[in-house]
């Protein structure tokens, strides 16, 4: 791992930090991606912003020799896997899921042990050494069409998120061996909390992630990844939107969709880690080139394959 310099504090507004930034990307020939849920100066400055798979796919079909990217540490991650060539830099190493640390490669194996011949589905929010151990990776956007490519007489494990795994089970039929993991974020989004936002805004559209408990998922209007969400809303003739997922969704859907009105179901549900990332790191990442995300040989080459299972099905 690269040694940390102490950063220079950066003073001045914004605009010089997003000018800075923008002349050391050119320098690098850098590119920053950045996920719909961080805080909205990062979406901004960001050369493309979206979810886990539009991001994977574009760290992948990207020349740039420098990716820095602006959200938690499993997706950088999952670019380096893709991109094993390239430089991988993150904000801040500390942004971590909560999720993905609830499942280990260990476990994994475990897993396996228990239920002989099942096909491992791993969803993203999981780190390089657990989908290395998996057979093909999924994100909530096309988890349901993976688990529908497996042939109908084999059993799958499915993780580490019960509750997108529960919401497959519901849209394919299939019985799914489930693993405990979940979100804390969306796990906080409760069905009353849908309800009391429907009756102040009965006209509205209720959109949720799949990562959100059974109850919410089943109240709402559209359930589906943050990139399908954006597409709904950006679709509907609804003026306003409840929105069933992290806050930081609210930023994209606001820029794009300037004259609705987007109300949260739940004031509380900001993910602390993905909020991390800010201007003045990204800066100091581009100044040192560093910290840099590195995995092993190994590691790569098996998460690999896991990935190139799901972006070939996808």
């Amino acid at each position: 791992m690269s040694a940390f310099i102490t950063p220079t504090p950066v003073h001045g507004s914004g605009l010089d930090l997003v000018s800075r930034i923008g002349e050391l990307k050119k320098r690098h020939d850098a590119i920053i991606l950045a996920h719909n849920y961080q805080i909205g100066e990062v979406q901004d400055v960001a050369d493309f912003v979206g979810d886990s798979l539009e991001l994977s796919r574009h760290a992948a079909a990207t020349d740039h020799p420098v990716i820095v990217f602006c959200g938690v540490h499993f997706m950088a991650e999952t670019a380096k896997v893709l991109s094993p060539g390239k430089t991988v830099l993150v904000p801040d190493l500390h942004a971590g899921c909560p999720m993905s640390d609830m499942i280990s490669p260990e476990e994994v194996r475990r897993l396996r042990s228990l239920h002989p011949g099942a096909v491992v589905v791993t969803y993203v929010n999981s780190s390089a050494a657990v989908k290395a151990e998996s057979d093909i990776c999924c994100t909530s956007a096309n988890a349901v069409r993976i688990v529908e490519s497996i042939p109908a007489h084999q059993k799958i494990i499915f993780l580490p998120d019960q509750y997108l795994g529960d919401f497959v089970q519901r849209k394919t039929g299939r019985s799914l061996i489930l693993y405990s993991g979940f979100c804390p974020t969306h796990v906080r989004i409760m069905a009353s909390d849908i309800f009391r936002e429907r009756k102040a805004h009965p006209d509205a559209l209720v959109i949720a992630h799949p990562e959100c408990p059974a109850p919410v998922a089943e109240c709402a209007d559209v359930v589906a990844s943050t990139s399908r969400m954006a597409r709904e809303v950006l679709a509907s003739d609804k003026t306003e939107v409840i929105v069933g997922t992290e806050l930081g969704m609210i930023h994209r859907l606001s820029r794009e969709n300037p004259g609705k009105t987007f109300i949260p179901a739940c004031q509380s549900c900001d993910c602390a880690n993905m909020k991390v990332n800010s201007l003045e790191k990204i800066l100091w990442a581009l100044e040192d080139m560093a910290p840099e995300i590195t995995l092993s040989p190994d590691v790569i080459a098996g998460a690999r394959k896991a990935l190139d299972r799901m972006l070939e099905i996808s």
